[in-house]
């Protein structure tokens, strides 16, 4: 639980000693959240905006009713009412302090929910394209993507972490493709620009010296649709 959660049911408690019979899909609509700009306090919520139509009120007097409960909270250093109705909260700054503590005690725990309610949910990040070289930008792609991963699974969700491969199908074909051109180019049997349909990348340069250093010429005359005894890509630095 966090301090938006535990203030929207205080924000609620004091809502319902005012209005009894206020309705729980009312109150579903009440929101605490950070005010839009820091200087206004730590906590805003929308209590009187959305239930005054509902209790047959004016926001700002309602907004001025439960300012008067909340004021109450030991917890609560001010309260403000802005605009036609929105309300903000100062906390008392032991609060905070409190709160840290409580965080340093339990930090794996602290922050979880059960939003989510274990629906299942997929995450796929980096996979990185198998036909090229990695770059910064899918090291960007793990920070994200495992960072999204924890929160959902932070707040409840049956997370699946995939990578997923891709390591099939024509791009595959036309890296084979390109890796035999690399391999004729570094026996000297082709000269010049990389056919159109081929992965121009000079990062399969080393790949076709490599295969024939340790396979010489015995590639060239090869079916494409016999197995190879060299060594695969996977083995390469």
């Amino acid at each position: 639980m966090n301090v938006f959660t535990v203030f929207a049911e205080r924000v609620k408690a004091a809502i319902a000693s005012l209005e009894p019979s206020v309705g729980a899909a009312d109150l579903a609509r009440v929101v605490v959240e950070p005010p839009r700009d820091p200087a206004h306090g730590d906590l805003a919520t929308n209590a009187a905006m959305v239930l005054a139509k509902p209790l047959g009120a004016k926001p700002r007097e309602l907004a001025e009713r439960i300012a008067a409960v909340l004021k109450t909270d030991a917890d609560v250093a001010a309260v403000e009412i802005a605009g036609p109705g929105f309300i903000n909260l100062r906390l008392v700054p032991t609060y905070w302090t409190t709160l840290l503590g409580a965080i340093l005690a339990d930090p794996d725990s602290y922050g979880r929910s059960q939003m989510g309610r274990d629906r299942k949910v997929n995450v796929e990040y980096v996979s990185a394209n198998p036909t090229g070289p990695m770059h910064v930008g899918h090291c960007r792609g793990a920070v994200v993507g495992d960072a999204l991963a924890s929160l959902l699974a932070q707040a409840g969700y049956d997370v699946t972490r995939e990578y997923y491969i891709n390591d099939a199908g024509g791009q595959i074909d036309v890296l084979a493709r390109s890796a035999l051109y690399r391999y004729r180019e570094a026996l000297g049997e082709v000269d010049g620009a990389v056919p159109e349909g081929l992965y121009p990348g000079d990062y399969l340069v080393p790949v076709g010296v490599r295969l024939a250093a340790e396979n010489g010429r015995a590639l060239l005359d090869m079916d494409e649709a016999a197995p190879s005894t060299s060594s695969s890509p996977s083995s390469f630095p």
